[in-house]
C-alpha cells in the first residue's frame, strides 16, 4: 500500500467516525428539543394554573406567627 492509498483510507476512517458523531450529535439535538418542547407546555400548563387560581385572601405577615415559635 503506497502513502496515497494510506492516506485516502485514513480519510475515509475520520469521515466515518465523523458521520457517526454528527448522526449521534442529531439524535442528541431531537431528543433535547422533545424536552424543550414539553418543558414549555408545562410551563404553560402552570402560568394558566395560576392565573385562574382563586385569589386568597390577603393576609396580614404581624398576624402570622415565625416558624421557630
Amino acid at each position: 500500500m503506497n502513502a496515497v492509498e494510506s492516506r485516502l483510507t485514513d480519510l475515509e476512517i475520520k469521515i466515518s467516525f465523523t458521520e457517526d458523531m454528527v448522526d449521534e450529535l442529531n439524535r442528541t439535538v431531537f431528543r433535547q428539543q422533545q424536552q424543550i418542547d414539553l418543558l414549555m407546555l408545562q410551563i404553560k400548563a402552570l402560568r394558566e394554573q395560576v392565573r385562574t387560581a382563586e385569589p386568597q385572601e390577603q393576609r396580614n405577615l404581624r398576624d402570622e406567627i415565625p416558624p421557630h415559635y
